[in-house]
C-alpha cells in the first residue's frame, strides 16, 4: 500500500477484500475503531486483556499502538520543543528518537500485582482491579476471549460498563456471555479456538493500523 492510500479506509477495504469471511462482522469492527478514535482524541486510552494466547494478543495490540507500525510517527512536538528547551542538544537527540505514541495498556502484563491479588483475593477478579485503577471514563476496554465465557473476562468487562468505559470484547462465532455484556463484540465466523484466534491477528493488525492511519498518516511510510 503507498503512503497515499495509507488511510483508514483502504485498510480496512485491503481487510475485507483478503478476508472476505469476516464481513460478517464487519459492522462491529468498524464500531471498535470508531471507539477508539473517539476515546483518543479526547485523551484516552485503549485498555486491552486476555488469557493465554489472547494475552499475547493483548501485548501485541499494545506493542503496535505504542511505537510506529507501518509509519515513521514523529514525537510529541511539545515534549520536542521541552526537550529542547531544557537539555539543548542532549535534549534533541532524546526527542529524535522518540516515536509517537497512541497510549494503550495491556492488563496482562503485571505478574507481581497479579499473583498477590490472586493469592490474596479472587483470581478471576484481577481484571476487573486493575481496570478499576487505571481506566477512566470514556477509555475502551478491549476483551479478547475466544469462549466468550471467560469469569476474569466478564467481570472486568461489567466494572468497564460500570465506569462509563467502552467495552467491547473480540470473540468467537457465539460470542458466550461476553457478547451479552459488552457494548461491541466483533465475532469471527469459527468455532474452534485456534482458527478463532487466526481470525483475531487480521484484525487487530488492521485496527491498529487504521488508528495510526487516522492519526499519523501523513507520516513517512517505514
Amino acid at each position: 500500500m503507498k503512503n497515499a492510500d495509507y488511510t483508514p479506509e483502504a485498510i480496512e477495504e485491503e481487510l475485507f477484500s483478503r478476508f472476505g469471511e469476516l464481513n460478517s462482522c464487519r459492522e462491529d469492527f468498524a464500531a471498535l475503531y470508531r471507539a477508539c478514535v473517539c476515546a483518543y482524541e479526547r485523551g484516552g486510552k485503549l485498555l486491552v486483556a486476555g488469557n493465554g494466547g489472547s494475552a499475547s494478543d493483548s501485548e501485541h495490540i499494545v506493542a503496535e499502538l505504542m511505537k510506529s507500525f507501518c509509519v515513521k510517527r514523529p514525537p510529541d512536538a511539545r515534549l520536542a520543543s521541552s526537550l529542547a528547551e531544557m537539555f539543548g542538544e542532549q535534549g534533541a537527540a532524546i526527542a529524535g528518537k522518540l516515536e509517537g505514541c497512541l497510549p494503550a495498556l495491556p492488563l496482562t502484563s503485571m505478574p507481581a500485582f497479579t499473583s498477590a491479588f490472586s493469592n490474596d483475593s479472587d483470581p478471576s477478579m484481577a481484571f476487573a482491579q486493575l481496570l478499576s485503577g487505571y481506566a477512566r471514563e470514556g477509555d475502551v476496554f478491549l476483551a479478547i476471549t475466544t469462549s466468550g465465557n471467560s469469569k476474569n473476562i466478564l467481570n472486568a468487562l461489567a466494572v468497564a460498563r460500570a465506569m462509563g468505559v467502552s467495552a467491547a470484547v473480540l470473540t468467537g462465532r457465539s460470542g458466550g456471555e461476553s457478547a451479552k455484556l459488552a457494548q461491541i463484540a466483533v465475532r469471527v465466523p469459527a468455532d474452534d479456538t485456534g482458527r478463532i484466534q487466526e481470525y483475531h491477528l487480521p484484525l487487530y493488525h488492521a485496527l491498529c493500523a487504521m488508528l495510526e492511519a487516522k492519526f499519523f498518516g501523513a507520516a513517512e511510510r517505514r
